[in-house]
């Protein structure tokens, strides 16, 4: 059974075609056409899920799982305003949300109708293009109607990718059906092409790079891409290019620089000029390190070139002198075939300062009292091989950085715009899709301000929960400003005095906890046990205050 609105079924029909059929829907009426046709078509993967925050952000991580666009549903009114912040941080990571809202016909809107608000342009400046389909179904309007849902679909998927928004103005009946199948419908298809770089293009960059001598490639955050990885690892042992990546970047390579916030460290007691680029090549979304932006500002290179298909002008480190419309692999590919061999003492002497770095480290870690970075490394430790990581944003993307990644794991986290709203909720999404392990790990005040993430019947058995309560946000305390303030204990860490036990046991999620490196080794064996067949969540406490502590220290420490 699907709905009587034309519109509706046309829509359906052209999503199908596209072969997009992954459907997060929040209930409401209005909405209640789109439902019944996604639902009663039979030709969709349906899930409900209550809170359109969560489900928006839900949404990204089963898009990012399956490397395709998924589509999220809710009714009129606020509804569509709860969808934002994920389509913000969908937007900024290049992931296409298909944002189908409902809503009343606009001769309600401001006429104290309810659950009636202005929803054209609503996310205007998180999404690639919006449209309204008519009221009317007439042949026109309906003809008008797929020319601008086929474009809107295939906006999503050029270049780089992002959300769209369609909204969906409708008459009462709502719920009047058809029992009849969706039926064909035209498509209009846009035609992959391949960017190539001129050869006097070709020539001219490739003059530039050889006559560099420190070359330094910026990966940013990216899926996994093993065949940009070759290309990198190729790049730099023939070139002595240096590859500085964070774990986001899901690159393995031990010929790439991964220890960024420690590097930087240790580079300010070092003659930091020997370190400094002439020629910068960037590509892919942001890095978190913000001691690597304060270095390249401060000692800038003389070329910068960004990769990208959107041509993003993407100045950083405002040194930006050029913008190449290509991805990664294609300009890689071109570009390495013409390069010189050249000496590698530039690579030498990143790898030689990263290792010393890494010495001190570990040797620090393995010293250093129970806290939050002590946790992190018996983490990385026990989370199997071949899982799934998520980040969450503030102090555990942090910590998670500075220790050594998990071997062949694939590592995800909200840093489009870096909220704590949402990684629970994507993170939830994306092991809906998958069978690997996915460990979550964040810190309590987003586990609780995310915990709907939990309210929905999509919780795998491969999902693992890790709290770390620090009893606020202790973020606070690790940068400079707020924690000398007199505001700090209330209204930046803002103290939490409550545990994550309650709401495990209420989402039904098998519960574990420690409170010092003894009871966490334990846990974690039980946590990650191949007995564990049930979702899981593990709360760590540490203190705040021990937590700074050593966390300063330990920069200090790699500074010697």
């Amino acid at each position: 059974m699907i709905s009587t609105k034309k519109h509706i079924q046309q829509l359906a029909a052209i999503l199908l075609a596209k072969e997009i059929d992954d459907v997060i829907i929040s209930p409401g009426s209005r909405n209640g056409p789109l439902t019944h046709t996604f639902a009663g078509s039979n030709r969709f993967n349906c899930r409900n899920i209550v809170d359109e925050r969560s489900a928006a952000y839900f949404a990204l991580g089963l898009a990012q799982a399956k490397q395709k666009p998924v589509v999220i549903v809710c009714s009129s009114g606020t509804a569509t305003l709860n969808y934002a912040p994920a389509i913000a941080e969908a937007f900024y990571l290049q992931v296409p949300l298909i944002v189908l809202t409902a809503d009343r016909p606009d001769y309600w809107i401001d006429q104290a109708e309810s659950q009636c608000i202005r929803q054209e342009n609503i996310y205007q400046n998180f999404i690639k293009k919006e449209i309204s389909l008519p009221l009317g179904e007439s042949e026109n309007e309906l003809w008008y109607a797929a020319r601008q849902i086929n474009e809107c679909l295939n906006t999503a998927l050029c270049e780089a990718p992002a959300p769209v928004h369609i909204n969906i103005p409708l008459e009462e009946p709502l719920h009047d059906l058809l029992d009849e199948q969706l039926s064909p419908v035209k498509i209009i298809e846009t035609t992959d092409t391949r960017q190539l770089l001129a050869e006097s293009a070709l020539d001219e960059l490739t003059a530039v790079f050889n006559k560099a001598n420190k070359v330094l490639v910026l990966a940013g955050q990216q899926i996994p891409n093993p065949g940009l990885e070759n290309q990198l690892s190729e790049l730099a042992s023939k070139t002595g290019a240096v590859v500085l990546k964070e774990h986001l970047a899901n690159l393995d390579d031990s010929n790439f620089c991964g220890s960024i916030d420690t590097l930087m460290a240790a580079l300010l007691e070092d003659r930091i000029e020997d370190f400094q680029p002439e020629l910068l090549i960037s590509f892919g979304g942001q890095f978190v390190s913000k001691s690597l932006k304060q270095f390249l500002r401060k000692y800038k290179p003389a070329n910068h070139w960004h990769l990208s298909l959107a041509k993003e002008h993407f100045d950083t480190y405002q040194a930006l002198t050029k913008v190449i419309p290509l991805n990664a692999t294609d300009f890689f590919g071109q570009l390495l075939p013409k390069v010189s061999s050249q000496e590698k003492s530039y690579i030498q002497r990143w790898k030689n300062k990263e290792k010393q770095v890494n010495q001190l480290r570990d040797t620090f870690i393995g010293q250093a009292s129970y806290s939050d970075l002590t946790v992190f490394d018996q983490l990385r430790k026990a989370i199997p091989e071949n899982s799934v990581i998520h980040l969450g944003n503030s102090s555990p993307v942090r910590y998670g950085l500075i220790c050594p990644p998990v071997k062949n794991a694939q590592y995800f986290g909200n840093r489009g715009t870096s909220g704590i709203d949402g990684p629970l909720s994507t993170a939830v999404g994306f092991a809906s899709e998958t069978t690997s392990i996915n460990t979550i790990i964040l810190g309590d005040l987003s586990f609780f301000y995310d915990s709907n993430a939990l309210w929905n019947k999509y919780i795998h058995s491969n999902l693992r929960v890790v709290v770390i309560n620090n009893r606020g946000g202790n973020i606070f305390g690790l940068i400079k400003g707020p924690g000398d303030s007199p505001a700090f204990q209330e209204h930046f860490f803002t103290e939490n005095k409550f545990k994550a036990e309650g709401l495990a046991r209420a989402f039904e999620l098998d519960y574990f906890k420690a409170e010092n490196a003894t009871e966490l080794s334990q846990a974690l064996n039980n946590f990650y046990s191949p007995g564990q067949q049930k979702a899981a969540l593990l709360e760590i406490f540490t203190d705040a205050e021990v937590n700074t502590t050593v966390f300063r220290e330990l920069f200090k420490y790699v500074k010697q």
